[in-house]
């Protein structure tokens, strides 16, 4: 109801014509009795100005834009695309970036633990190390923590009790279990063996004892399944598709590579993400970002148009214009397809109010007398009037069978 009641920019056109031509069309109607007074006729003098100040009523163009935007929002909504406002679907036809966050945006947002290994000689057996990881990430809502908690859970593992724990967005999680502390997160320095895993697309977390090294847990998370053909079908429209993540560079290589996506940052922080975003606006790209958690918020919030998974966070959904309600990346796609048939719809609704009016107007003055004999009279103008209302409601309506 938000997104309908909205305005997008292109309306600022129809108010600013407007704004000159309700002077422009009273000057006409005085210019018009004028003229036809002087011809003798106060009739007809009056029947022309008449005519002119009601076949040049405005309805039409002001209802270009808002129809066209209530129209497009409710079929966005049908079709699992909801928009928070009409300037998020003005903006999004003219994005030429499209940065995606990986989590749970282009992966399926539910990893699943491959493997735990406690390093030699720390004293943490393989399976206490997984209970203790699994006893800290019970409190984060992070794809991942669920991930290793449930792991834990599914070998009737026992969760530990937790005190003083925090949660570091972008790094890990810490906590206190019987007085030792502990820290998960990204590996400070991958051996071999984690590099191995990262590189065949693998996240991999880190258990730290007193800031000593314990061992890792990997996780993996399937590409959702239309992914590959979502990046084609934005390049098609002459999108560039880049990958903005906090995962490490191996994991992050992994996944562009399986997409065909030759840009991408990793290891980057809530903050570096919306950076990256501002660089890409200062040179001259209009960003769509689109995210489902906590550290995208920024983000978000930087881009152009933020457009986020409803499967996600409740802050990502809050700080964004369009919200795909399945977490559906094809709905991405129809997103920018219902984006370009509304501004289409709207542009030719302005074009036809103006017409109507620039053709409309003279006939009512009374240019076609001389010619035809011809004098609109005011019930004439007031059907022509309404027409043109009625076929800018009609075109606004097509938009419910556009093909997204």
């Amino acid at each position: 109801s938000e997104a309908q009641r909205s305005r997008a920019p292109v309306q600022r056109l129809a108010d600013v014509v407007s704004g000159y031509f309700v002077p422009t069309v009273v000057l006409v109607a005085v210019t018009a009795f004028v003229i036809w007074l002087l011809l003798g006729s106060l009739a007809s003098a009056v029947v022309a100005a008449v005519s002119v100040l009601i076949i040049a009523c405005p309805c039409a163009l002001g209802l270009a834009t808002p129809m066209s935007v209530m129209v497009g929002t409710g079929h966005g909504a049908r079709n699992g695309i909801l928009i928070r406002n009409a300037e998020s679907l003005e903006r999004l036809e003219k994005v030429t970036t499209v940065v995606l966050d990986k989590t749970g945006t282009l992966t399926v947002g539910k990893p699943q633990v491959l493997a735990f290994k406690a390093f030699a000689g720390v004293g943490f057996s393989d399976d206490l190390l997984l209970r203790t990881a699994a006893s800290l990430e019970k409190y984060s809502e992070h794809p991942i923590a669920a991930a290793i908690t449930n792991a834990a859970i599914g070998i009737s593992l026992q969760l530990l009790k937790v005190d003083d724990f925090k949660s570091h967005t972008g790094f890990g999680v810490s906590g206190t279990i019987d007085g030792v502390s502990y820290w998960l997160g990204k590996p400070e320095i991958p051996g071999d063996d984690v590099s191995e895993l990262q590189k065949s697309g693998q996240t991999v977390v880190e258990l730290r004892k007193d800031d000593k090294p314990i061992g890792y847990i990997s996780v993996a998370d399937a590409l959702k399944p239309m992914a590959k053909e979502t990046i084609a079908a934005l390049r098609s429209q002459n999108v560039e598709v880049v990958i903005m993540t906090g995962d490490n560079e191996n994991t992050t290589r992994f996944i562009a590579g399986q997409l065909g996506i030759s840009r991408y940052y990793a290891g980057l922080l809530p903050g570096d993400k919306a950076l990256k975003i501002k660089e890409l606006q200062q040179a001259g790209q209009i960003v769509a970002m689109a995210g489902d958690g906590v550290n995208d918020a920024p983000a978000l919030v930087q881009a152009d148009v933020g457009i986020a998974m409803a499967t996600g966070t409740e802050i990502a959904i809050q700080n964004a214009g369009i919200t795909l309600l399945k977490g559906d990346l094809q709905a991405l796609v129809k997103a920018f397809k219902l984006s370009k048939a509304t501004m289409s719809n709207i542009r030719q609704n302005l074009f036809f109010a103006f017409v109507y009016n620039l053709i409309g107007v003279p006939i009512a003055a009374g240019v076609l007398f001389p010619v035809f004999g011809l004098l609109l009279s005011p019930m004439l103008a007031s059907l022509a009037m309404t027409f043109s209302s009625v076929s800018v409601i009609t075109n606004a309506l097509r938009l419910r069978s556009v093909k997204l």
